[in-house]
């Protein structure tokens, strides 16, 4: 995935894979470090401020709102979105329908009795299918010298693929991001238009049996869009909840260090001493303003991932949208 989109590892394992509280804490360490630097190198030192105004109780004023502001639009706007999950009997029945014509036609493609639970599982299911259709089609096109090369590559490329993605799935649970970010690496998009494609390029050297052979597999790799899309819905749900809930908890510690700073901090003698040449009431103001910032640091982390997949997955199908998925010796003529 990380070389289709032409993105540095680093960065594509901060916005997707690293662990969220990880992602959080490294901005509130930037304002924690960026705060002590500047009250090192400000000529008028911080105590001289705090006795001379009231530049404490103005910044953490405005935390404590900000703060409050935040939390109570972010659990808004969550709500409004989780609230699509209400509605009538009506609504309830066709989801429900839906769904069940969806894992029925996945259950005649692969030609199983009940199509796994599972989300990892399901996804695994057509990534094999797919796989084993690939396989049937390098034997049905057979030793064509005009059609081995094209087929063999396509299908050597989609068999090596979907082994790694069916690893990635295997055992996965839902409610953790590995489930989406391996349904992420299964680039089922291009491998749609590379069958299509081949379909037409070889249709003449291409017997009956290959022809349906890499319609087959077509047909399978059509079904993991809407099941990854799908999948992807509930994430994002998920994903909004665990957010409501720990910018609540964020919201907590945030309160009442802001409120503590307004309260205590304004004398100047409450905090005495330095330590490494540094007054420690810079420490204190620093690490006060860091963990104030905490709900915005949760909201940051999380949002990061959401759009990030979110950008990823803006088209469904035979579209492919970023440029460095492409491969130009593939162009139609």
């Amino acid at each position: 995935m990380r070389e289709r989109a032409g993105e540095n590892r680093v960065k594509l394992w901060l916005l997707l894979d690293a662990n969220r509280w990880f992602i959080a804490i490294l901005p509130l360490s930037v304002v924690f470090v960026a705060v002590v630097v500047f009250g090192v190198l400000d000529p008028a030192p911080l105590v001289s401020a705090v006795e001379s105004g009231d530049p404490i109780e103005t910044l953490f004023q405005a935390f404590v709102t900000a703060t409050i502001t935040g939390v109570t639009l972010v659990v808004s706007i969550n709500s409004l979105v989780l609230s699509q999950e209400l509605g009538p009997l009506g609504d309830q029945r066709d989801r429900m329908e839906g769904a069940m014509a969806f894992r029925a036609d996945v259950e005649d493609d692969l030609e199983v009795p009940a199509a796994p639970p599972e989300p990892s599982a399901f996804l695994r299911a057509l990534v094999e299918a797919a796989q084993n259709r690939a396989e049937d089609l390098r034997e049905a096109a057979g030793e064509n010298g005009e059609t081995e090369e094209g087929v063999s590559a396509y299908v050597d490329g989609l068999v090596a693929h979907a082994r790694t993605v069916s690893e990635e799935l295997e055992d996965e649970q839902f409610g953790t991001f590995d489930v989406l970010f391996a349904a992420l690496d299964f680039n089922y998009s291009w491998k749609i238009y590379e069958a299509r494609r081949l379909k037409h390029e070889f249709y003449d050297s291409l017997s009956e049996d290959a022809r349906e052979a890499l319609d087959d597999v077509v047909n399978t790799l059509t079904y993991f869009g809407p099941a990854r899309e799908h999948f992807k819905t509930l994430y994002f749900q998920w994903e909004l909840i665990n957010l409501s809930r720990a910018m609540l908890y964020a919201a907590v510690p945030s309160l009442t260090v802001a409120t503590s700073a307004i309260l205590f901090l304004d004398n100047p003698d409450s905090i005495v001493g330095m330590t490494f040449g540094v007054h420690n009431l810079t420490y204190v103001v620093a690490f006060a303003a860091a963990v104030s910032l905490l709900p915005f640091a949760v909201l940051l982390s999380i949002m990061l991932r959401i759009a990030t997949v979110a950008k990823r997955t803006l088209s469904i199908g035979p579209f492919i949208l970023r440029s460095a998925s492409r491969s130009e010796d593939l162009d139609w003529e």
